[in-house]
């Protein structure tokens, strides 16, 4: 499943195309299924024995699909109904990492673009709808005078934005597979920073994997990224992304539980440098869920 109705239409489309290809590489039989317009807008071909998520952004990644394959009784790749939706909520998973005690940046919610500054923070702070994916409506606020419209353009893209305290560290993502970190990933933005245009403009990042961190920094990073995946309850996959800050400490910003799969996409990256080729991940991913499948079965 690829494409789907959300601003991340383009991205899932790239993700699809090469998940496609690699699995006919494999010599198994694939249908592209595009459910451009949400929920009744398609049905699966008979015979179907698992549905590769390639869709990012609201109707894929936040839980709906996934109710709709479990009504259905068909497996999928990654996580459940339930980790997906409190994984697309910004807002839920960190206060799942504040009860499960996983460093995450101070935070606070607004919903009004007329709201000030909140009382008692520093600049800078990052500005994030509660629920978009892939850094859709991102705002950096280095200067007062930039905290209004920031906030404006943010609520643009869902009624209500997170406000995040901005740590000048450095940023890595840990992907999760099969309940284990993978080797962690350092993204070093050209521009300064990590947003959309950054993401998908080639050669406008670059990105260092293994990351250059001590032994003990690297585990530290990867348990912080293992926890938060653990707190919404993941399974299969994901990627974590997880701040460093100057001393060390990992901080972790969020959980994607459809991480990207174009080529230059992080989580195949992290795969990479751990010896699991393209094919042989998108491989991994569908056995995984024909497991969970067959223990339904028993």
């Amino acid at each position: 499943m690829l494409g789907g109705p959300s601003a991340e239409r383009e991205v899932s489309l790239r993700t699809g195309a090469a998940v496609v290809r690699a699995l006919r590489s494999l010599g198994h039989t694939v249908t592209k299924l595009d459910p451009q317009n949400g929920a009744g807008s398609w049905t699966l071909p008979p015979e179907t024995d698992v549905v590769f998520l390639a869709l990012h952004g609201t109707y894929g990644e936040d839980g709906v699909i996934q109710r709709e394959l479990d009504v259905l009784g068909v497996p999928y790749t990654g996580c459940g109904a339930e980790a997906s939706r409190l994984a697309f909520d910004k807002l839920l998973t960190k206060q799942r990492c504040v009860v499960t005690g996983v460093n995450t940046p101070r935070f606070v919610v607004f919903d009004s673009p007329t709201a000030p500054f909140p009382a008692g923070w520093q600049l800078p702070v990052v500005l994030k709808p509660v629920r978009q994916g892939s850094s859709v409506g991102l705002q950096f606020v280095d200067k007062a005078e930039q905290w209004s419209g920031a906030l404006a353009e943010a609520l643009r893209h869902d009624t209500e934005v997170l406000c995040e305290e901005r740590i000048m560290g450095r940023e890595t993502t840990v992907g999760i597979l099969d309940d284990a970190p993978l080797p962690v990933v350092e993204v070093r933005p050209r521009s300064g920073a990590y947003d959309y245009q950054s993401k998908y403009t080639a050669g406008a990042t670059e990105y260092f994997c293994p990351a250059e961190f001590d032994a003990a920094t690297t585990a530290r990073i990867q348990a912080a990224g293992l926890a938060a995946f653990r707190a919404i309850g993941g399974r299969d996959y994901a990627r974590v992304d997880v701040m460093v800050r100057p001393d060390g400490v990992p901080s972790v910003l969020e959980v994607n539980t459809l991480p990207g799969m174009t080529e230059t996409s992080l989580f195949p990256k992290a795969a990479a440098a751990a010896g699991l080729d393209y094919p042989a991940l998108c491989q991994r991913m569908i056995e995984l869920a024909l497991r969970r499948a067959t223990r339904m079965a028993h």
